[in-house]
């Protein structure tokens, strides 16, 4: 987590507002292969800490960020991501008031604090909306799936519109998430799944538009086996939040 504000920081080229949600715990410093401690800079005035004592769940705590936020726009960010330089100008270039953005996406090499080049995997650019789950283990709900045959065909359009995404990451207006999303819905949705179906699908059907920004990039460390998820999500979470999705 200290990584990704320190690295928010470092690139970020206009006035910036970093607002970490602490949700349930106090970070410990992470130590890296080379043995050097990484920790926020909480002096810095750039740097907020929304700490809460009980966990919140993801909803909640964005939610919760948004309202104290005091910028004309919002990005959400996961807690092991990089990003590129002068993400925060290039991004809002491209936002008006109906719309969703997401930069492009690699994945992180957390130890060495770069992307991934020994994987042979292009970024990800586009998914789609899948109905139901492609892995019947997951039951019934809605999920952004990597659209790679759109990436090939549209490869050099670098603002283009986009069906879903993974919900790492993504950008809008402030107003766009208080007022017109309104803002993330938890006693429908429960406190974390589908995050990027609600905002998405709320903004296009509402006439909006979601969008892929290529000209900007984040890499999100996929943690799977090796470092695994961090958080428990019950079943029916899992339904709770799939259903709503479906039913909206």
């Amino acid at each position: 987590m200290a990584q990704t504000v320190n690295d928010i920081l470092k690139n970020a080229r206009g006035e910036i507002q970093v607002i970490v949600g602490l949700d349930g715990y106090w970070p410990e410093p992470y130590v890296d292969k080379d043995g050097r401690p990484h920790e926020v800079d909480w002096h810095d005035k750039r740097v907020h800490a929304l700490h809460f004592g009980k966990a919140q769940g993801m909803r909640g705590v964005i939610n919760a960020a948004a309202q104290i936020a005091d910028g004309e726009f919002l990005m959400k960010l996961d807690a092991h991501c990089m990003v590129s330089e002068g993400f925060d100008i290039i991004m809002q270039e491209e936002v008006d008031k109906f719309t969703v953005a997401v930069p492009r996406r690699y994945s992180l090499d957390a130890e060495n604090w770069c992307w991934k080049t020994d994987h042979g995997k292009p970024p990800v650019d586009y998914h789609y909306l899948s109905w139901p789950y492609e892995d019947a283990r997951k039951g019934v709900g809605l999920h952004g799936t990597v659209w790679t045959q759109r990436a090939k065909q549209r490869q050099d359009i670098l603002i283009d519109d986009e069906m879903s995404s993974q919900g790492s990451c993504w950008f809008m207006q402030k107003k766009h998430f208080m007022h017109r999303l309104n803002p993330m819905e938890v006693e429908r949705y429960g406190t974390f799944v589908q995050e990027f179906q609600e905002i998405g699908m709320k903004t296009w059907l509402g006439g909006g538009r979601v969008i892929i920004n290529k000209k900007a990039w984040y890499a999100h460390l996929h943690k799977g086996r090796e470092y695994g998820r961090g958080y428990f999500i019950s079943k029916g979470e899992l339904s709770r939040g799939a259903n709503a999705a479906v039913d909206h």
